[in-house]
């Protein structure tokens, strides 16, 4: 199981992704999910990924031949009057396609290398945008009602998100509204773990923004898991209790 999270707020985009990657409880591996490509200026995207890691490599080892211009043809064909929205879709597409060659191999089971991406970016002349793509290769946007995508193990993360997300909060406030959405959902999920990768993009620059990992024993990670655990007891306590006599 995994957790990833993207966001957009007014300033730019903003993902999150845990690094656990297991095969049963003795079979525990770390391996980042947070993969960025762009192109000529143009073209910024970054992608999350949630499901079978040979799929997300296989997909993710494609578009680098494409965005890197190993074959100046095929980027070509690609790229030419792309929007994001086209852009996505060749993803979506790609997806599918690198789902349906894999489940011709070895066994056969309905959901064994599926894989479910966040993609958000930007391309030249148009506005930032947020998108989420399934394993058959169709996708949604984010909307001013849906702000945020979630993948994975999402539902002990969602609550805070619901509650507490503004489209005007800064990168530092987002980012940590994003830690106390994996705070909730590492105490609940053993399948979800340290270390957590970030990244952030600021509209229009075209260029990977701010980025980093938070690992074990993070003293920013501490402090907001202690501090909101602290808040929350409090509020908790402040709550009036219910008057058992009247009911």
């Amino acid at each position: 199981m995994t957790y990833c999270l993207g966001i957009k707020i007014n300033k730019g985009l903003l993902f999150m992704s845990d690094t656990r990657t297991n095969a049963g409880v003795d079979n525990i591996s770390t391996f980042k999910k947070i993969f960025t490509f762009n192109y000529k200026e143009k073209v910024y995207i970054t992608i999350l990924a949630s499901g079978n890691l040979a799929t997300t490599q296989f997909l993710v080892n494609s578009l680098n031949d494409i965005f890197r211009e190993k074959n100046k043809d095929k980027s070509k064909v690609f790229f030419q009057n792309l929007s994001l929205f086209d852009l996505v879709k060749k993803v979506g597409k790609e997806l599918k396609k690198i789902i349906a060659q894999n489940a011709e191999i070895g066994q056969k089971a309905d959901t064994s290398f599926h894989a479910n991406l966040i993609l958000g970016g930007q391309v030249k002349g148009e506005e930032p945008k947020l998108f989420l793509i399934y394993p058959q290769g169709n996708f949604i946007e984010s909307s001013t009602d849906a702000p945020f995508f979630q993948i994975g193990e999402t539902k002990y993360g969602k609550p805070i998100l619901v509650r507490a997300y503004d489209p005007f909060l800064s990168f530092e406030e987002t980012i940590k509204l994003m830690l106390l959405s994996f705070d909730s959902t590492l105490k609940a999920n053993l399948s979800v773990g340290l270390p957590l990768d970030f990244q952030i993009y600021e509209n229009n620059t075209f260029i990977q923004g701010p980025s980093g990992r938070f690992e074990s024993g993070d003293q920013y990670l501490a402090d907001v898991s202690s501090g909101w655990s602290h808040a929350l007891k409090n509020a908790f306590k402040a709550m009036p209790n219910l008057t058992l006599e009247k009911r």
